[in-house]
């Protein structure tokens, strides 16, 4: 098996982004330490502190993001960083070539409970002149790379440097992330769905009609019986999606009117759209395809619907939408 380092050069990465990779790789592999110690090292629970977005913030949260943030500071290789840890853009180093945007711990709220998170990842190209939140403010098709890192019952990541995406499982007695996928494929048409149903009656029309066509299964209109999955993890649901099909969805809901939507567009939707639509899915909020998004702030949220083609394509019919142009993989 191919490790990490080795897949990037037969991608013919360049050193730059290769080193920024292996630093991001090797930063998750301490933080699969930190989550796999747990309660032995006393990082459960939460903090008295809450994050930019309102939340508070659990112990490992601030622990991940201080190793993210310390790491990629010294790489070298990073003009600057946004974290949805962070309240405002940090700056790394004058001479970085890309800019980093990461969920340190996605899912920590499972942490208390043993269940499924990870680390999600964005590199973007640093602009000239001053460093600034306008700096990270790129469409997703800007991006570079992407992936995650899934703390799981192995530690795992995914990949894209937009030569498809790849699936690196790491080997605990070498301690490097081996290839185990070379080219991840979503089926287009699926059975499964995930989407958070204690929302059910906040969604939008259109999700309220696709769900509960679903739901109906063989008797529905869909004349097909549906499985529900639902981790409470971004990470831990698209990487199911991942693996064999499925269609992701957290959409636009009214529970809070002033947070209509959940999902971070610049360091979750982005990165995992990027993932998807490399493995032959596609991504979009139910009326614009995700990585085409112009950002206006960097903690901006989005609606997110995203999995197998075919599904996706269903579901956003049912919001008026004929995305017929198939986006490229190229």
């Amino acid at each position: 098996m191919q490790t990490l380092a080795q897949t990037l050069a037969s991608q013919a990465v360049n050193s730059s982004l290769t080193a920024l990779l292996l630093t991001l790789a090797d930063t998750s592999k301490a933080i699969s330490g930190a989550v796999r110690h747990g309660a032995l090292a006393g990082v459960l629970g939460a903090t008295e502190q809450e994050n930019v977005q309102g939340e508070t913030q659990k112990k490992l949260d601030v622990i991940t993001n201080d190793m993210l943030k310390d790491a990629l500071k010294a790489d070298g290789n990073v003009r600057g960083l946004a974290s949805e840890e962070e309240d405002y853009v940090v700056e790394v180093s004058k001479q970085g070539e890309y800019l980093v945007c990461f969920d340190p711990l996605d899912g920590s709220s499972n942490i208390d409970i043993n269940s499924l998170v990870g680390t999600i990842f964005s590199v973007l190209p640093a602009t000239n002149g001053e460093l600034n939140e306008q700096s990270f403010l790129q469409a997703g098709r800007q991006q570079v790379a992407a992936g995650y890192v899934l703390y799981g019952p192995s530690t795992m990541m995914a990949l894209t440097t937009g030569k498809g995406t790849q699936f690196y499982t790491l080997d605990p007695d070498s301690g490097e992330f081996l290839l185990t996928n070379d080219q991840v494929a979503i089926t287009p048409d699926t059975a499964e769905f995930a989407i958070n149903m204690s929302n059910q009656r906040f969604w939008e029309a259109p999700m309220q009609t696709y769900i509960a066509d679903l739901l109906l299964g063989k008797i529905g209109p869909r004349e097909q019986s549906f499985n529900m999955r639902w981790i409470a993890a971004m990470v831990g649901d698209v990487h199911r999606v991942l693996c064999r099909g499925g269609i992701f969805t957290y959409p636009t809901d009214n529970k809070n009117p002033a947070k209509p939507f959940k999902l971070r567009l610049m360091y979750e939707a982005n990165p995992m759209a990027f993932l998807v639509e490399q493995a032959g899915g596609k991504a979009s909020t139910g009326y614009e395809t995700i990585l085409d998004i112009q950002p206006t702030e960097i903690h901006q949220r989005v609606a997110v619907i995203l999995g197998s083609r075919n599904e996706v394509d269903m579901c956003l019919s049912f919001h008026g939408i004929d995305y017929s142009e198939e986006p490229s993989i190229d």
